[in-house]
């Protein structure tokens, strides 16, 4: 959440959410409150004895490491639109991709479905975006 916020003053320049696809930003909003209640409130996913199944918590800490990694790269970078919609490590349009993969893997662990639908509606409408901004920014010859 925290990068997310310094962001808002850290866009990138040329940044433009005017032309935004609205089926996608009603997917995305209505998708990142759910998932955040979602995240909240089950007890599912709350810490539990160490088993073969903890390894899906692992795996999602290790891609919100990576997200966290990538949020470090673009504040150091000159903060272009191509940096914004950058792959890292391998994973495209990370800044969208992996906080979703993470969540998703996040529900797996819990066995929490709830989340799991939540997450797939975030992702359709946050990663949607992001690939809309990625076309038209690539179109433009900004890439």
């Amino acid at each position: 959440m925290i990068p997310n916020l310094i962001w808002t003053k850290y866009q990138p320049e040329g940044y433009d959410s005017q032309s935004e696809n609205k089926v996608l930003l009603i997917l995305e909003r209505a998708g990142q409150v759910l998932v955040t209640c979602g995240a909240l409130i089950f007890s599912d996913l709350n810490l539990r004895k160490w088993s073969p199944w903890s390894l899906w918590l692992a795996a999602a800490a290790i891609l919100m490491a990576l997200y966290e990694g990538w949020w470090i790269r673009y504040f150091r970078s000159q903060r272009t639109l191509a940096d914004f919609y950058s792959s890292f490590c391998g994973v495209p349009v990370a800044g969208a991709s992996l906080p979703v993969a993470a969540f998703f893997l996040l529900g797996v662990y819990g066995k929490v479905v709830w989340l799991l639908a939540f997450t797939v509606i975030l992702g359709i409408g946050h990663i949607g975006i992001h690939l809309q901004h990625r076309r038209e920014m690539d179109g433009n010859g900004n890439g």
